[in-house]
């Protein structure tokens, strides 16, 4: 496996490029690049590697400038102290996102998450893994019916940013905050429901992607979501769903 390095500090650089042969010997780093200019600049001229390791800080901006400057198409861990980029990571190309200072066990993990997404050339993609998953002809709800009163209402599931479950009752919530009671359970809705929009955070709740406004990284792995539109409590992803959730996140 060949791996390129973007990270701006010299130490932890060094530090992440141990990890990297203790997780695996056969890693082979071919350049440590500090910079968005140096990093452009190598893409243009090398070889691609078969993954980067990209610090989202570095010393002249944000990686983020790299994607917007060439086509980089390759799978990315990203590595950073900061949790508040998650979403905008798992947008481009994210394998991982991993918080320093790098953990060699979710390091470890990251590089077999890469493996079983990437290990055969026609899945070198989210979008392909996705459709190989997916049963032909699956077919979800377009729309739910609600209750208004003595009226009905149609409301569109691309208008539905997330479900959740209180005293017994399920809750659909749009984007303009209207919350309706539906006639389905979260278990019922899990075959209703496209699984690359929606995600059961855990017991209590679906989430989709635009319903998501901010993602917090805690100690032990611990997520907390911002909602769009808000709730009242705090959301937590189920820490027995935090790996599946960013795999989710990546799809």
């Amino acid at each position: 496996m060949k791996v390129v390095i973007i990270e701006d500090e010299q130490l932890t650089a060094q530090r992440l490029e141990i990890l990297l042969k203790k997780c695996d010997p056969s890693i082979e780093v071919l350049c440590i690049l500090p910079s968005v200019g140096e990093a452009v600049a190598w893409f243009k001229n090398n070889v691609d590697p078969d993954l980067v390791l990209m610090d989202i800080h570095l010393e002249d901006g944000q990686c983020f400038s790299i994607f917007e400057q060439i086509n980089l198409d390759l799978p990315v861990i990203f590595t950073t102290a900061y949790d508040e980029y998650m979403i905008k990571a798992f947008k481009v190309n994210s394998i991982d996102y991993l918080m320093k200072p790098i953990n060699q066990e979710e390091l470890a993990q990251a590089l077999e998450k890469f493996r079983k997404l990437h290990g055969r050339k026609e899945n070198n993609g989210f979008d392909q893994l996705l459709q190989s998953l997916q049963k032909p002809g699956t077919e979800y709800k377009s729309r739910f019916m609600v209750a208004i009163g003595s009226r009905l209402k149609t409301i569109e599931t691309s208008s539905i940013r997330y479900f959740y479950s209180a005293d017994k009752v399920t809750f659909l919530v749009t984007t303009d905050n209207q919350r309706f009671p539906i006639d389905y359970s979260l278990d019922k809705l899990t075959g209703l429901i496209d699984p690359s929009v929606f995600y059961r955070i855990n017991r209590q709740m679906f989430v989709s992607l635009p319903g998501i406004s901010n993602i917090h990284v805690y100690p032990k792995g611990r997520i907390r979501l911002d909602l769009d539109p808000p709730m009242k409590e705090e959301v937590f992803v189920s820490l027995d769903k935090v790996v599946e959730f960013k795999e989710w996140l990546g799809k």
